[in-house]
This record gives C-alpha cells, sequence and structure tokens, in this order.
C-alpha cells in the first residue's frame, strides 16, 4: 500500500486538501477509487478541497469538469493558483495587465475588474495557456523588452497526461527568459503555503489536523511541508519512488493512489 510515518487511515483529520491533475483524475480519466474515497471524506466527516495550479480553467468551468466525472463540489471547495494570483495583484494594486492565459483564466480576472489586454499594462501575467497563440508570444515578449515586469501564475513544469509531460507555465517561463532575458519577479500558486494556509485560518482548523495530498514533489509535498500539514504522496501522477529519494526527508505518507487512504 505504501511507505509511511502515519497510517494511511489520517485518523483524527479535520480537512483534507486534494490536488486534481494526477491524484483525482488522469487526464480524462477518473483514478480508480477516487469516488468511493471522497465519499469516505463524507462519512469521516472531513473537509476537503480541491486546489489545482492549472490556471487553464475558471472556478465554474472546473465544477463542471468535476461534475463529469461525478463529483459535486462548491466553489469555495476549490482553491486556484489564479486565487493566489488575485490575491497578489490585489495586494500590489494592479488593475492593468497583458495576460498570456485562457479565456477562463482571463475571465477570473476581468469578474474583479483587472484589464488582461492593456496596451499599457503594469504586469505580463503569465497562466497555462492551452489557447497560446504565436501572437501572444510576441505581444508579452515586446512588453517584456521594455520593462514590464513578469508574474507567473505557478511554477509546475509540465502538466501530467496519460501519454506523458504536457508543456506548462514553467516550459514558458524558460521561452520568456530565452526569448527576453527576464525571470518573473513573483510565482504563485503551489507550493505557496498561502495556497492553503488561508482556508485553513477561516476555517479555525489546526494545521497538524489537516493533509495534502499531491503527486508533485516540488509543489504539493513543499507546500505540504512548509504550512505543517500532513504531507500525502500519491505515486498516480508526476512522481516516482526514484524521485522520491533525490526530493529527500518530509513527507508523512507515500501511497500509490487517494484508493488506500481514510479506510
Amino acid at each position: 500500500m505504501g511507505d509511511y510515518n502515519i497510517s494511511p487511515s489520517l485518523d483524527g483529520l479535520q480537512a483534507i486538501f486534494l490536488d486534481l491533475d494526477g491524484t483525482i483524475y488522469l487526464g480524462g480519466k477518473l483514478i480508480s477509487g477516487a469516488l468511493d474515497f471522497l465519499d469516505r471524506c463524507g462519512e469521516k466527516g472531513v473537509a476537503r478541497f480541491f486546489l489545482s495550479n492549472n490556471s487553464s480553467r475558471s472556478t465554474s468551468q472546473y465544477r463542471k469538469k468535476l461534475s463529469v466525472f461525478g463529483i459535486e463540489v462548491e466553489e469555495d471547495e476549490i482553491l486556484l493558483s489564479t486565487h493566489d494570483l488575485l490575491s497578489w495583484l490585489g495586494e500590489n494594486n494592479v488593475e492593468q495587465t497583458y495576460v498570456v492565459g485562457t479565456k477562463g483564466m482571463c475571465s477570473m480576472l476581468e469578474d474583479v475588474g483587472i484589464n488582461t489586454a492593456s496596451i499599457e499594462p503594469q504586469y505580463v501575467v503569465l497562466g497555462y495557456d492551452t489557447e497560446v497563440t504565436y501572437e501572444k508570444l510576441v505581444i508579452a515578449s515586446e512588453h517584456l523588452h521594455r520593462g514590464v515586469p513578469l508574474v507567473a501564475s505557478h511554477p509546475d513544469i509540465v502538466c501530467p497526461s496519460p501519454n506523458g509531460g504536457l508543456p506548462d507555465v514553467g516550459a514558458f517561463l524558460d521561452l520568456f527568459k530565452a526569448t527576453t532575458g527576464v525571470d518573473p519577479v513573483h510565482i504563485c500558486g503551489k507550493p505557496n503555503p498561502d495556497m492553503i494556509l488561508h482556508k485553513i485560518t477561516e476555517l479555525g482548523f489546526d494545521p497538524a489536523r489537516c493533509a495534502m495530498v499531491g503527486d508533485r514533489l516540488y509543489t504539493d509535498m513543499k507546500m505540504a511541508i512548509d504550512s505543517g500539514v500532513i504531507s500525502v504522496l500519491v505515486l498516480s501522477g508526476e512522481a516516482t519512488r526514484d524521485e522520491v529519494v533525490e526530493f529527500g526527508d518530509g513527507i508523512d505518507l507515500i501511497v500509490d493512489s487517494i484508493n488506500a487512504l481514510l479506510r
């Protein structure tokens, strides 16, 4: 079933934060046992929240995607890197941006009054753009060349898929670095601890009685460790056992998939 310092039953848990890609589903296929696991969350009174660094979809689009899998969720149960990005933009009084991102991501920014296609942007904003065009890359590069700073929604290099990793934000950051010499001034999303600590504080929960479940070492597990929550790595997505050895200590529990948890 796995290697662990604690029991996979996770007794006494108040809340569980769940990565999506590679943890709940992989590509268009649900991870085996995912629905039964979510039923066990309800039976044991464990609050569940769904996290994703994938900024290609809006909250409402994620609700629809999960509904197709038979998973019904409320909007406040979905935490995206775009939410962390919105917080950062708000803290820095940013209203004018040029976004390399999907229509779904842009809609979340525009809903709070942020211009996503400004000709005089305060920042170039990079998200996981599955609708990318060469024109977007040209315009963004030109802004970066003239000194407009860059901020990214998350650091993931690849998006997991059944046929291998797909280019994600980190890959596009490398592209912009090679093209313009510019590094981002800030990267939002996991592994920033605030991705989950805001919700834990809001609910009045104890981080030590919360868990983060994910398939990525440098985002999911790093955030869990830095947040002081229980770190649970699943091997159903990106990470392999060999990579765990290279990552080092700190992971509390390693299982093949979420099907092993809360039993």
